[in-house]
């Protein structure tokens, strides 16, 4: 019995000796990745043969000019860091880039949160459950065995026996050791029990600790280890929380995908899915009729951003562009990956085929001389992601309201002028439109677009039948015409004859208001002005009609007679005269006037308008 024991045991060291040795003999590439052999590739699915553009020692020499003066608010730094992002970020400069993107020193500076001391209240409660911080993935065990009996003792969150930890505590504790064993076992910062790796593994536990400190609203959730575990391979352990908080919690990146019920990240799925619906219709529809879902695969996609896919160096390009533009890259991205795929996708017709060839990008599709510049031509605008999101809200809410209303939705009750008669009932082709979108939503944009218009098309017909003109409404359309052709033609001495009578019955409507009866000026003035032609009215307020207006302001308009040859008069002075007779002419000079004056009022009051005018 104690030589089995004692066999066991020097087995169990056997063990972990050869696991050492092995990690210690492993051979790393340049970005820390355990070289593996070909047999291995496939289970390791990662690629060591890296396709990147080389730096150079000037570009290295002219992005840390950059750097040193670096204004995150300035758009000409922006562009110019732009340029060396598509360029190719120098791996040795990549951390300090990064740095300035996210603003990492302004965040520590004006926040009151202590990175040191929040670790300090971390160790008080990994102290009372006898786990060290070092060795977080062997005390698995024991943190399962914890959190069973807080919880089979139901103690609330708040420990009221005076330990240091909580249910909660535990619960975090655990789930991010768990996922310290999924996180990128061949890098050597997290792999096997060397003193890199041990060290590596406790800065990744704080980190993940701190924030869910930080932040318990959000906490800690699936995803957060890996783009933890990148930051850490870039930046120091401080600056990589701060880098943390600043994407989780900035609108700008990854705010709408974290959250502890997992609904923004499903929400961001759909409208990935509807974003590939607008984009390409055929292949949407296909991986539909496969059945698979873009929660499949979008979900560990933008959880992890792309830190999947099998070359590293395409994974920092990634990284790059997400610290510059945000959350449009993922969608960039998976779109950049769709169109790739496209080909192959569209042969397969089993769900077992697609959905591992999108969670597994091939090697000649993410690698970096292919994937890169075929997502710089990528271009996904941020109004694109917010009609899409207003979409899956919208049909959200249809839903929501569909799931109430229980059977067959009854048809509206006709209004009182309906029954009548005095309104047509809508047509067949009204109630099949309104039908349509009542039961189903809208496919995509462009259908909602189209519906929207058939309606307001719909709506103006309705309108402009209802109001045509009826028989008794062109009659007295016809008698205005009429009268206004009347009192077009009156002469000009009608024309003063009526504006006298108007004055004189503004004069007594005047005294009869301040009797107490009606302005009879009002109702003149009114039918004189509803006599006026229609086409007038739109010509007086057309910008022709203004322009002349202004002009008649100006230049008042003068009756237009006809031009008479300049003939010597009979009554003017000869030049060789006696004074007798220049006196004489004077006198009918200044005769003839008055008499035709004279004879003008005599005939003005027996004379017709028509002999008036001639006259005139």
């Amino acid at each position: 019995m104690r030589k089995s024991s004692i066999s066991s045991m020097s087995s169990i060291s056997r063990k972990k000796s050869i696991k050492r040795r092995t990690t210690e003999h492993f051979v790393f590439d340049e970005f820390g990745f355990a070289l593996s052999k070909r047999k291995d590739q496939k289970l390791q699915h990662r690629c060591h043969e890296y396709s990147y553009p080389q730096p150079n020692a000037s570009r290295v020499k002219e992005l840390c000019e950059l750097l040193s003066y670096w204004n995150g608010s300035s758009f000409i730094c922006r562009s110019q860091i732009e340029r060396f992002i598509r360029m190719g970020i120098p791996p040795a400069l990549r951390g300090q880039v990064w740095k300035c993107l996210l603003s990492i020193e302004k965040l520590k500076d004006s926040s009151v949160f202590n990175y040191q001391k929040c670790l300090d209240e971390i160790r008080r409660p990994l102290v009372d459950l006898g786990v060290s911080e070092y060795g977080i993935i062997s005390a698995i065990a024991t943190l399962n065995d914890t959190e069973n009996d807080l919880g089979y003792n139901q103690r609330p969150s708040c420990s009221p026996t005076g330990l240091a930890y909580s249910s909660s505590d535990v619960a975090i504790f655990r789930q991010i050791a768990l996922d310290l064993q999924r996180s990128f076992p061949t890098h050597r910062s997290l792999m096997g029990e060397s003193p890199e790796a041990i060290e590596g593994q406790a800065k990744l536990f704080r980190v993940l600790v701190a924030y869910a400190k930080y932040n318990p609203e959000i906490g800690y959730s699936q995803g957060m280890s890996y783009i933890a575990a990148v930051l850490l391979m870039n930046l120091s352990e401080e600056e990589a929380f701060w880098a943390l908080v600043t994407l989780l919690e900035k609108p700008k990146y990854l705010s709408e995908l974290f959250d502890l019920s997992g609904k923004k990240i499903q929400h961001q799925a759909m409208v990935f899915q509807h974003l590939l619906k607008h984009r390409n219709p055929q292949l949407s529809k296909h991986i539909e009729d496969v059945g698979v879902s873009s929660v499949h695969f979008v979900l560990p996609w933008f959880l992890t951003l792309f830190t999947s896919l099998a070359s590293w160096d395409s994974v920092l390009a990634i990284w790059d562009l997400v610290m510059l533009h945000g959350l449009s890259t993922l969608f960039r991205t998976g779109l950049t990956i769709m169109q790739l795929l496209e080909s192959r996708l569209l042969g397969l017709t089993e769900e077992a085929a697609v959905l591992p060839l999108l969670l597994r990008v091939p090697v000649d599709v993410s690698q970096h001389s292919i994937l890169l510049p075929a997502l710089w031509n990528t271009e996904v605008q941020d109004w694109e992601i917010k009609c899409m999101n207003r979409l899956v809200l919208e049909e959200a809410d249809e839903g929501h309201d569909q799931g109430k209303t229980e059977g067959p939705i009854p048809p509206p009750k006709p209004n009182k002028l309906e029954e009548q008669g005095d309104v047509a009932a809508p047509s067949l082709e009204t109630q099949s439109i309104k039908k349509d979108s009542s039961r189903s939503g809208p496919k995509n944009l462009f259908t909602r677009l189209v519906q929207k218009a058939q309606r307001f098309l719909l709506d103006k017909g309705s309108r402009s039948g209802s109001s045509n003109p009826s028989p008794s409404q062109g009659i007295s359309a016809r008698r205005r015409s009429s009268k206004t052709g009347r009192i077009s033609s009156l002469s000009q001495s009608q024309i003063r004859a009526r504006r006298r009578s108007v004055k004189s019955l503004a004069q007594q409507g005047s005294v009869s208001q301040a009797k107490g009866g009606a302005d009879p000026t009002l109702d003149l003035e009114q039918s004189i002005k509803d006599s006026r032609p229609q086409a007038f009215s739109r010509m007086s307020s057309s910008p022709v009609g203004r322009v002349a207006r202004r002009r008649s302001s100006q230049f008042p308009l003068r009756l237009l007679r006809p031009r008479t040859p300049q003939v010597p008069s009979p009554l003017s002075l000869p030049t060789s005269c006696s004074p007798a007779q220049a006196r004489t002419l004077q006198r009918r000079k200044t005769a003839l006037p008055r008499e035709l004056s004279s004879r003008k009022h005599r005939l003005s009051d027996t004379a017709d308008p028509t002999e008036e005018s001639q006259l005139i």
